[in-house]
């Protein structure tokens, strides 16, 4: 998973009423907040062998202050984690551009055939 908001986005529980979010999100975005009762929140533990990449860096100057650090802009990297998780690791990209970085793709790659990252 690259920067998930596994519990939710505090971007999402802070916009979901703006006509601007409504607009570009859709139906999903409304779902996406921090909220317990989030689709987030609700989910089941994932009973798959699951490698979780967040971000730490941020070119997002309208949202980022709004989302507890560290963050990737969008979701911060405690929202990522989930407790069944494999394995976890940060990388200095931001949410939005994070899947073109060569170091992710490395991960994901490292991930897939050994079951674990490079720390």
């Amino acid at each position: 998973m690259l920067g998930p908001p596994n519990h939710g986005s505090e971007v999402a529980t802070k916009s979901k009423d703006k006509w601007w979010y409504k607009f570009s999100t859709g139906p999903a975005g409304q779902e996406l907040g921090i909220e317990t009762d989030s689709t987030p929140n609700r989910l089941k533990p994932i009973p798959l062998e699951i490698g979780i990449i967040a971000g730490t860096e941020s070119l997002d100057p309208w949202f980022s202050g709004s989302v507890a650090k560290p963050n990737d802009g969008k979701v911060s990297v405690a929202s990522t984690q989930l407790a069944e998780m494999k394995d976890f690791i940060t990388v200095p990209h931001s949410h939005t551009f994070m899947a073109n970085a060569d170091i992710v793709a490395t991960q994901v790659k490292l991930f897939l055939a050994q079951g674990s990252f490079s720390h």
